[in-house]
């Protein structure tokens, strides 16, 4: 039940720890006469959990978790999700004229930022601004 609300077995461990604490030190408040010791123990669990993830610590370490929790996920989404060959668009970025081609191969597709294609291709990067806004109209039209 905890790890159904924060969706991770180490909070979810550290959440049960803290809910059989809580069981040990407020059991002389338990009453029999609101419910079961089971009933009672879930909820205590429960509210835990759902203070966990209202809490700011819990909500900044989501932001900021760690680099090799993160690229497998990234990996995975782009994998799963985003596949250029699967919805067409590589095909319709093969039929851009070559120089379009390669710009949005290499902004897109590698990452490069207009400046490091601009260095990359030995162009000014006005005409790299101007040829990428030009193909990325033509692929628009394509899609519409």
């Amino acid at each position: 039940m905890i790890y159904r609300v924060v969706h991770s077995d180490e909070i979810a461990e550290d959440v049960l720890q803290e809910t059989f604490t809580k069981i040990w030190t407020e059991f002389a408040s338990y009453d029999t006469s609101k419910g079961k010791l089971f009933t009672w123990m879930a909820r205590i669990g429960r509210n835990l959990a759902l203070d966990k993830i209202k809490s700011r610590d819990h909500r900044n370490a989501l932001k900021n978790q760690e680099i090799d929790s993160v690229v497998p996920l990234i990996d995975s989404e782009l994998n799963s999700v985003y596949n250029a060959d699967r919805i067409g668009l590589a095909e319709i970025v093969r039929s851009l004229r070559p120089e379009q081609e390669e710009l949005v191969e290499l902004i897109y597709f590698q990452g490069y930022t207009q400046a490091e294609a601009s260095d990359q291709l030995g162009i000014p990067l006005g005409t790299v601004k101007t040829r990428l806004r030009a193909a990325i109209n033509i692929i628009r039209k394509i899609f519409e």
